[in-house]
């Protein structure tokens, strides 16, 4: 298999392997790590072990884990490996953490980065609301709605409500005539020439 292009000398183990057992490191020339998965894997258990032992933290026990699948390290599952994402760089080429609390992880760091919030932050915000839309007052509260100019979170509104104010553009003005052209109250506007509307004063 060494002659083969489709193989690779581990330089640990001293096996030649197919192209799938390595990693992939683009700082080679060949774009793969130069250890294989096996090895890198064992080589971080090892190194783990050692720095915890090191700082007294606790090792972590090793868990009985069947062919084709992983452990999560986030829930604590063992899960299938169709249950991962795609990780190139890690030993066996899957991510640490399950689909489900990658997600989870995805949406606290959303949270974070556009409105500056936690999950606790946001939840606090809902039941100050009374668990419902405040627009609306009747549906549940999914969207975190806030100023496009100066961040500043204003509630949490139901997924028709924030649409809504999406398409008014968050403009007060046209808010208002909508609410009064539902109330039966607004002016209409005045054609005074072709495609040349007066609106009232």
């Amino acid at each position: 298999m060494a002659g083969e292009p489709n193989a690779k000398h581990c330089r640990k183990c001293e096996r030649n392997l197919p192209l799938a057992a390595f990693a992939r490191d683009r700082n080679r020339r060949d774009g793969l790590q130069v250890h294989c998965r096996e090895c890198v894997a064992e080589y971080s258990a090892a190194h783990y072990r050692r720095r915890q032992e090191a700082t007294g933290k606790p090792v972590r026990e090793e868990t009985d884990v069947p062919s084709g699948h992983k452990l999560c390290r986030t829930c604590g599952e063992v899960e299938p490996h169709s249950e991962r994402h795609r990780n190139a760089t890690a030993s066996d080429g899957l991510s640490t953490r399950c689909k489900a609390c990658r997600a989870a992880r995805g949406r606290q760091d959303h949270l974070k980065r556009q409105y500056g919030l936690t999950e606790n932050e946001r939840d606090e915000s809902i039941a100050a609301q009374g668990g419902v839309c405040c627009i609306c007052l009747a549906a549940v509260p999914a969207h975190v709605d806030h100023c496009h100019e100066t961040g500043r979170v204003r509630g949490v509104l139901c997924f028709s409500c924030n649409a809504a104010l999406g398409q008014f553009k968050d403009q007060p003005e046209v808010t208002r005539r909508a609410a009064a052209h539902v109330e039966g109250n607004a002016w209409k506007p005045t054609l005074v020439a072709p495609g040349v509307c007066q609106l009232p004063s």
